[in-house]
């Protein structure tokens, strides 16, 4: 075994570089030695209890089975205990508003793979919509193309499936099927599509993902397939889709020069010689959108534009604006602004229906939906400039209730004006409705109440708990919200009880109030208090929150992260030795940064698929597209970045407390070296180290339900026996 190293870790000399040799013997005899000690610790009574219970809730058959219209059917994808791939299955609306629906299986991913001995994971299906011709014709929807990974990586495999006979089409048929890379396919019509994907040496960017986009027709070899556009090797990724729309149809080419940039090119004559490109003139780390007429632009700085008719204006960042996009080509940037932030609210997202536009608003973390209803834009040339800087017809999308997380997705955004609309409350189990985006939809002129589809039951008992809004302040005075569940008389400070705080802080993602029978049951129900930290760096209150805690200003999401702690103690929820917490990837990184900046807060922490090492984080897998994120490491930002590298932070003498770390092997997004070198480096050093890597899973952790479960049962027991005295 390697000797250990001094304190600091010096990065020019890393002595356990061997454990990034992802499926190296030597890395995997380590792996299998921790593995078997994490067994060891931790199996017992308790872990078979939480794993049974985790199990019972991942497999039950009445969860609620979400649904995407596709014709006359509505499609779902399905695990359970007779299902441990899962099933891709259909059924009619009818059907589906009963208690019992009757399913009819389109693809069973177990018999697949065990046809095939390749543990195959689902990773989606997209479907070629038929034409108006053909809709009007009866023909069905029969053309798809579906998404599987081996293992649960973020490479993945698309095949040409037909949705009639129920068969993937073979190449040797004419049907499209992309090796296995990180890329993807996209239907442009019947006999072509977009490829992106690895074409061999020099085709991928530093990240590892596509960097050329090609038009490939049925029939032909992949090597034929037309280069449509090609990035540079140091972009993130590029890719291209069309917009079927009728009377809308649209070529779209977007490159990503990094995580939070990218450049919108429409796209004609795609694939000839004559092809054109038209970039959509916008600031480079706005977010683009098109529908029918309409462009809307999403942004993450000010942007400060002349109107092209002698007018100018500054459009604040996280707005959203609007504009015909026609006007927009032709050099108008007179917009209309949808949503504009203020102190507490932002933009969490947008659903686009046939003739409406839900928008998502979040005001302190709580959703709040309206509905906005565009004006009509006129025919004849100077349509699109009539309506430029008008006002959009707003009216309430009536969904409320305290402390629930609201989603909003379009059921059939070319036809259809219905939404999907999904609720669930840390102590209130999921519902799904369907309802009319259509302003006079309802009894008072408004949109009408969504109609109630399904409902999940209650997974654990709930009786005595209660979940609360809590704010408190940063070291710089900055306030942070944060969401605490648990017994009404531990929240009141009359008791102290075993603690998980929970957080993220990256990449401009909100976290809002969740329904986890799995948490309720291995955690709630035995008397522990769970908490949700809405630190910077995540989107709680837009980009701003986000940028604030962007490269050099990282730190400011760990001192609001350990601001929530030092709260829950301060308002006698819990005290320091039962205190535990746990992140994963980015939230993995916050978590190395509590165990090494702030180890006398906790009494245990869990770091999981966590990026650890920021001295080689930029050379390991996809690592490369997060350089806006964190900085580049590998020029002077090292100075700040090595300020929150766990792995280089880690001080030999210093107390920490017992520490979980989780990763998988067949991450190929977060490489699992980070979890193991550090676990390495602090065990060499004598500390309180627990490790479990999972063959499978990706980042995701886990590839089917009893591994989910049984990686659930690792973190529950772990916190139950450190944080509760057992």
């Amino acid at each position: 075994m390697t000797a250990a190293p001094s304190t600091p870790l010096d990065p020019s000399d890393d002595p356990y570089t061997w454990l990034e040799d992802v499926s190296g013997d030597e890395a995997l005899a380590w792996v299998r030695e921790r593995n078997a000690d994490m067994s060891a610790r931790l199996d017992g009574e308790l872990f078979g209890t939480i794993e049974k219970q985790v199990r019972e809730v991942l497999d039950a058959e009445d969860k609620i089975p979400h649904v995407s219209q596709i014709g006359e059917h509505y499609y779902n994808f399905w695990r359970d205990a007779r299902h441990v791939r899962g099933v891709w299955r259909r059924t009619t609306p009818s059907s589906y508003a009963t208690d019992h629906p009757d399913w009819e299986t389109v693809l069973d991913l177990d018999a697949l793979a065990e046809a095939e001995g390749e543990s195959w994971v689902w990773h989606g299906a997209s479907m070629l919509r038929p034409t108006p011709e053909q809709l009007a014709a009866g023909e069905p929807w029969r053309r798809a193309l579906v998404d599987l990974s081996p293992g649960g990586s973020d490479t993945d495999v698309t095949r040409e499936f037909d949705l009639v006979d129920k068969r993937f089409v073979p190449a040797a048929e004419g049907g499209f099927v992309r090796p296995a890379a990180k890329g993807s396919l996209g239907w442009v019509d019947a006999d072509t599509v977009y490829l992106s994907t690895d074409f061999g040496e020099g085709t991928t960017t530093t990240s590892g993902y596509p960097r050329i986009a090609k038009l490939w027709r049925r029939g032909t070899p992949l090597d034929a397939a037309v280069t449509v556009f090609e990035g540079e090797e140091s972009d993130v990724a590029v890719s291209a889709r069309r917009s079927r729309t009728p009377g809308f149809e649209r070529d779209v080419v977007v490159r990503a020069p990094s995580f939070f940039t990218s450049e919108t090119w429409l796209v004609t004559g795609v694939g000839t010689p004559d092809q054109e490109l038209v970039r959509i003139e916008v600031p480079d780390s706005a977010n683009v959108g098109l529908h029918r007429e309409w462009l809307l632009v999403r942004l993450r700085a000010d942007w400060e534009v002349a109107g092209g008719d002698g007018s100018s204006a500054t459009y604040r960042a996280g707005s959203l604006l609007a504009a015909p996009l026609d006007a927009f080509l032709a050099g108008r940037r007179r917009m209309t602004v949808l949503f504009e932030p203020t102190a507490t609210r932002s933009l969490a997202g947008t659903a686009w229906t046939r003739h409406h536009l839900v928008v998502n608003v979040l005001d302190d973390v709580t959703n709040q939906p309206h509905v906005l209803t565009p004006p009509d834009v006129p025919e004849g040339p100077d349509g699109a400039a009539s309506v430029l800087g008008r006002p959009w017809a707003r009216s309430e999308l009536p969904v409320s209730g305290e402390l629930l997380s609201v989603g909003v997705s379009t059921v059939d955004a070319v036809d259809s004006d219905d939404v999907w609309v999904t609720t669930a409350g840390f102590l209130t189990p999921p519902t799904l409705a369907r309802g009319s985006a259509a302003p006079d939809a309802g009894p008072g002129g408004g949109p009408a109440t969504p109609v109630p589809l399904k409902a999940a039951p209650e997974r654990f008992e709930a009786g005595g708990l209660v979940a609360r809004q809590r704010f408190t302040r940063s070291d710089d005075g900055t306030r942070v919200p944060y969401f605490v569940v648990g017994r009404s008389d531990v929240l009141d400070g009359d008791a102290t009880a075993p603690t998980l705080l929970w957080g993220y802080g990256g990449f401009e993602i909100a976290l809002q109030p969740a329904y986890s029978g799995t948490i309720g049951r291995a955690w709630l129900e035995r008397g522990g208090v769970y908490a949700v930290a809405n630190i910077r760096g995540g989107g709680e209150y837009g980009p701003a929150w986000h940028q604030a805690a962007l490269r050099e200003k990282r730190h400011k999401a760990y001192e609001d992260f350990a601001a929530v702690a030092r709260d829950l103690v301060a308002t006698g929820v819990t005290e320091p030795r039962r205190l535990g917490m746990e992140g994963r990837s980015n939230g993995g990184l916050l978590a190395g940064n509590m165990l090494t900046r702030y180890p006398d807060l906790f009494g245990a922490v869990i770091v999981g698929v966590p990026l650890l090492d920021m001295k080689r984080y930029s050379h390991l897998l996809a690592g490369a597209s997060w350089v806006a994120e964190y900085g580049d490491p590998d020029t002077d930002d090292w100075e700040f970045l090595r300020g929150f590298s766990p792995y280089h932070l880690f001080a030999q003498d210093g107390e920490h407390p017992p520490v979980l770390f989780t990763t998988s092997t067949k991450d190929d997004r977060v490489h699992p070296g980070h979890a193991r070198k550090l676990a390495a480096l602090m065990l060499a050093h004598g500390k309180d180290v627990t490790y479990y890597e999972n063959v499978e899973g990706g980042h995701g952790g886990a590839a089917d339900n009893a591994q989910a479960a049984y990686m659930a049962a690792t973190h529950w027991t772990f916190l139950w026996s450190r944080l509760a005295g057992n």
